[in-house]
């Protein structure tokens, strides 16, 4: 699973509360991505596992909607985001190798 930012930013939201079910409209307003971009991330992260969706049990007369679709992390999901994320997070931590340049005329490069 090639894991882009914008699967890292869905990703956090699951890693937040794992224990939390989450559906397609509140991840919209956590992640800001439109149902275009959302969905296909969600079935991506379904095919591979990481993800399990399961309809809520809701009768839609009583509740004045359709059920919701509820999307989990995945046992293997869990431990492969925590993975992955830590993985990202290492790759954008500052070496401390690196030394600021200094311009000629002050300040920082």
């Amino acid at each position: 699973m090639r894991v882009t930012v914008a699967v890292a930013t869905v990703l956090r939201v699951f890693l937040d509360d794992v224990a939390q079910p989450r559906y397609g409209y509140e991840l919209m307003q956590m992640t800001g991505f439109p149902s275009g971009k959302l969905y296909p991330l969600l079935a991506r992260l379904e095919r591979a596992g990481w993800l399990t969706k399961e309809i809520e049990n809701v009768e839609p007369a009583v509740a004045g909607r359709p059920a919701r679709r509820m999307y989990r992390l995945s046992e293997e999901g869990t431990q492969a985001a925590r993975y992955e994320m830590a993985m990202l997070n290492e790759q954008l931590r500052p070496s401390e190798s690196v030394t600021p340049r200094l311009r000629p005329e002050g300040g920082r490069a």
